[in-house]
């Protein structure tokens, strides 16, 4: 186990490199500057969308508003509680603010992903749509770069049971046994019978859920995150202040924090920041791409959302709560830092936290169930779905059981190598991103055909 450790650490020193974060940060920029900061502008149509879109409006299997929260499900999950904690840990307060850098230019990220999965979307032999990086890379970019939608494809599949799979039913199973003293077995257990009962009926039912868990459980953290902050509102001045002055500068030994480079703040507050709302993972586009919607355009404005709740919002919110109550001295990491800053300043803030992580590990393990069932219809074709439905309800119960570090790290590794065929193939498919918004707004938001032409 220690060879594996250090042969897949070795990989996530590279992966994660200089050259990753230049490329994360690097296309999303490119991209929010080729798109005129309209994501960060347009922020309020596409709420006003989102609001719109709670019923199908064009040919796809969802509503708008449930591939949107299916997205979600996968984003909002243990990377807003133990991830934030983990990168202000390893990090400091510092890392929060590349973690704002990471979502504002993610933002265009996301909203690209989406208008090329809607774009370049196709049908399967089931008559669903199906998309992603590896259908917006063998329809837009054409054969030469088809061997890129397949490496895509490839890592999706693998990374799916790390990122939503193990270390999502990890989380869950740690958090109730340190809280609640359920014997991570039966968490298990728990978790592959609740998951077979929703993945078992496709997009439909995952949607489904997603459209009611999620916007509920959201409400309900950022409800208790926003009263832990105005009871320490005295101390987010300070907070802030740590944020910004240690993004750019090292951060000091402190109590139980053993201090940070300036690099690791920013490595881990993208590192982190990426895994926890996903934008160039290439990831959520899986999930718009089976929209009812009216085109590319109007799922993008939507999709770009997703990055603004996830870490402008409710990472922001674990945080500043982390910093504000002083407890990112404590020594403490992961979810027990989190548990620790909302259980000082309410009472049950530590029980609240195993809930909330619970469900939206739970919610997490859905969405990724989906997205990792297309990267494997992809490759395989849709007699695949079945047999990969059921090795993934099987995983469960050893991710739950699994150590906690390896698992971490794995899924830290997976997402990069995700990453790169993607963010590749938005940067040379920009030019139709660009082209597509500007027609769009030019005629008030009627250029698009109802639902985008699934590729030919």
């Amino acid at each position: 186990m220690e060879a594996l450790n250090s042969i897949v650490g070795a990989i996530n020193g590279v992966v994660w490199g200089p050259v990753m974060l230049v490329l994360i940060l690097g296309v999303g920029f490119f991209l929010q500057v080729g798109l005129k900061f309209m994501p960060i502008l347009r922020i309020g149509k596409g709420f006003s969308l989102l609001f719109q879109g709670r019923e199908g409006q064009g040919e796809g299997q969802i509503s708008p508003f449930n591939a949107l929260m299916t997205s979600l499900s996968a984003t909002i999950g243990t990377g807003n509680i133990a991830g934030v904690a983990t990168a202000v840990f390893l990090g400091g307060p510092g890392a929060l603010f590349w973690m704002w850098m990471t979502a504002l230019v993610g933002m265009a990220t996301k909203y690209a992903e989406a208008v090329c999965a809607v774009k370049y979307r196709e049908k399967d032999e089931l008559g669903n749509y199906v998309g992603g990086p590896m259908y917006y890379i063998k329809n837009g970019l054409g054969a030469k770069w088809a061997w890129l939608g397949v490496a895509f494809a490839l890592f999706g599949a693998i990374a799916a049971f790390g990122i939503g799979n193990g270390v999502q039913a990890n989380g869950v199973a740690q958090v109730l046994e340190s809280n609640f003293g359920v014997n991570t077995s039966v968490t298990g257990v728990v978790l592959m019978i609740l998951t077979a009962a929703v993945i078992l009926g496709g997009i439909t039912r995952i949607g489904a859920v997603a459209g009611k868990l999620v916007p509920a459980m959201a409400i309900t953290y950022i409800v208790a995150g926003l009263l832990v902050l105005i009871i320490n509102i005295g101390n987010i001045g300070h907070a802030l202040s740590l944020v910004f002055t240690y993004a750019f500068t090292p951060s000091a030994a402190e109590g139980g924090f053993a201090g940070a480079a300036v690099w690791a703040a920013i490595r881990f507050g993208v590192a982190r920041g990426v895994f926890s709302n996903e934008a160039g993972l290439g990831s959520a586009p899986i999930a718009h791409a089976a929209a009812e919607t009216k085109g590319p355009v109007n799922q993008g404005l939507i999709a770009m959302l997703g990055t603004f709740i996830d870490t402008i919002i409710v990472c922001s919110i674990t945080g500043l709560a982390i910093i504000s109550t002083g407890a990112w001295t404590s020594g403490e990491s992961g979810a027990a830092l989190t548990s620790l800053a909302f259980a000082s300043s309410l009472p049950g803030g530590g029980a609240l936290i195993a809930i909330a992580l619970s469900i939206f590990a739970f919610t997490t393990i859905l969405g990724w169930s989906f997205y990792g069932e297309k990267c494997v219809e992809f490759l395989l074709g849709v007699k695949s779905l079945m047999p990969y439905r059921i090795l993934w309800i099987v995983a469960i119960y050893f991710g739950a059981t699994a150590d906690l570090g390896f698992i971490w790290l794995l899924a830290d590794t997976l997402n990069a190598m995700m990453a790169i065929p993607n963010l590749i193939a938005l940067a040379l498919l920009s030019p139709i991103v660009f082209k597509l918004t500007k027609e769009f707004f030019a005629s008030n938001g009627q250029s698009e055909e109802p639902g985008g032409k699934p590729a030919e």
